[in-house]
This record gives structure tokens, sequence and C-alpha cells, in this order.
């Protein structure tokens, strides 16, 4: 797969590059894949969706193949993965995903990016189960769609990572040395663009389906279905600097308005170590 060693001129030349040389998988998928096919008994849809979800690349790659092979009979969008694998169909959907192209092998050369892209993919893996945890206990009507949209919140900064190491380390290095500065300057910076911008418009380019696509847009950010994503997201990045990231507090007291959860239940659910929740509650952080 050719990487890029340069910025772009625009948004519309990156998603060409990134349509052009297609998505890689984790090995992890793509062994999976072999393994349920090889297996005794057909999988299952559900049993497939669940190794489908546990890659946020592959879960884009399939809600594309499955809109650009829509059926005119279709009149309806697919925002669930399981859905999405039932209209494929079990043996079709092993025929066209597989010997796919691993992550591993994609940045085999690059191996500090390869670490910045898995800390990402299991950034959003963490993201996508708050979400589905804060989706249950607001009753959402949807869980499953909500965990979809969590999951694809950081596409689009994997797939820079993945197309883009060099310019994707280099951000990271001017973060790291101005730390006042916004990811998203940085961005424009280093790549011509913000990841923000780049998800606009891979958005449209790979013609996500439309209500996943509403989940993503900012735009809508006081609909209690996309507050659930930002802060599941938030929640996952702060998180992964420790729970003693003096920006949980922040983020756990828009948790209890939205969630409508006392703060100690709130951490109990988040499983914050027994020996950590007294400093995260509101006297303690208080004091």
């Amino acid at each position: 797969m050719p990487l890029l060693p340069k910025p772009l001129p625009s948004s519309e030349a990156y998603i060409a590059a990134f349509t052009r040389t297609g998505l890689p998988v984790l090995r992890h998928t793509a062994r999976a894949f072999e393994e349920l096919r090889g297996a005794e008994h057909p999988p299952g849809a559900r049993e497939i969706a669940a190794v489908v979800l546990a890659d946020p690349l592959m879960t884009l790659r399939l809600l594309t193949h499955l809109e650009s092979n829509r059926r005119a009979s279709q009149n309806h969008d697919i925002t669930t993965i399981e859905r999405a694998v039932l209209m494929l169909g079990v043996e079709p959907f092993f025929n066209a995903f597989s010997d796919l192209p691993t992550v591993e092998d994609t940045l085999a050369a690059h191996p500090k990016a390869l670490v910045v892209v898995l800390k990402l993919i299991a950034r959003a893996r963490r993201a996508a189960t708050l979400a589905r945890e804060f989706a249950t206990m607001r009753r959402d009507h949807e869980v499953q769609e909500i965990t979809v949209a969590t999951l694809l919140r950081e596409a689009t900064e994997i797939v820079c990572a993945i197309h883009a190491p060099t310019l994707t380390l280099e951000a990271i290095a001017r973060r790291q040395a101005e730390p006042a500065r916004s990811a998203a300057e940085v961005q424009r910076e280093v790549f011509g663009v913000s990841a923000a911008e780049l998800q606009h418009a891979l958005i449209d380019a790979w013609r996500l389906p439309g209500l996943l696509a509403g989940l993503l847009d900012d735009a809508h950010a006081d609909n209690p279905r996309v507050r659930t994503i930002t802060l599941a997201t938030r929640f996952a990045r702060h998180q992964a600097r420790g729970w003693t990231s003096p920006t949980l507090a922040d983020d756990l007291a828009e948790l209890e308005a939205l969630l409508h959860q006392p703060r100690e239940s709130l951490l109990q659910r988040l499983g914050v170590p027994a020996e950590l929740r007294a400093r995260l509650l509101p006297d303690a952080q208080a004091e």
C-alpha cells in the first residue's frame, strides 16, 4: 500500500488517496474471519458482527461496502453491524472480505506509527464500550447505532495514521512540544486540513448512512444521542492518561447531567478502582 510522504492539497485529494488504496484491517480481524469461515458449523451474523465491532477499520469497510453495493430495492439505511451482515449473507460476506490487507503489514516499516494506530483503535473500542453503557443507562431505543457511531468517531485519525504515518508522527511531536496548541491547529499546519474537516469529507465521499453521519455531526451537539457519543469519546481519551487525570472531573459532571446518575453510582459503573473513587467525588474535588 503506497503511503503519503507529504501533505496533499485538499480534503478531496486525501479522500481520493484513501479510496484508491483502500483500508487495511487488524491482523486479528483477518485471522478471526479465516477461523470462522473454516469452522465446522457456519457462523451466525452475531458472531461475525462481534469480530467486526472489535475493529473500527473493518466496521468502516463493511458500511462503505454495503453502501457502494446498495440494492435498488433497499429503501432504508443499515446502521448496525449485525443487520449489515444479515443484509449481505454469511457466504457473500466472506467472499467480499477475504485476503484483506492488514494494518501490521502496512506499517511494518513504521513501528512508531503502528503503536499510535493500535492505541487509537484501543481508545475507540473503549469509547464504544462506554457509549453502549451510557446509551443503555439512557434507555436509548437503538444502542447499537450509538455503539457503531462512537467506534467511527475517531476513524479519520486512524486512517490518517495508517496512510500518512510520517505526517502523523510529526503532528504528534509538534503537539508534545507545544501542548497549549489545539489538535486542529497542528493538524492544519502539518496535513493542510484538520481531522474534523477530513471526517466531513470522508462521510460524504464514502456515503456513510445518514443516521450515523448525523450522530457524528457536532452541529447536533445538543442532541442527547450525539452528546452520549461525544462524552464517551472524550472520557476514553482522558481516561487513557490515567484515572488521576484532572480533566475527568469535568467529564463526570457532564455525564451526571446527561445520565441523571449520582456520582458514586456512575463511578462504580465506569469501573473506577475503589481506592480512587473517593478523590473523584464532588466533595473531594471541592477541597
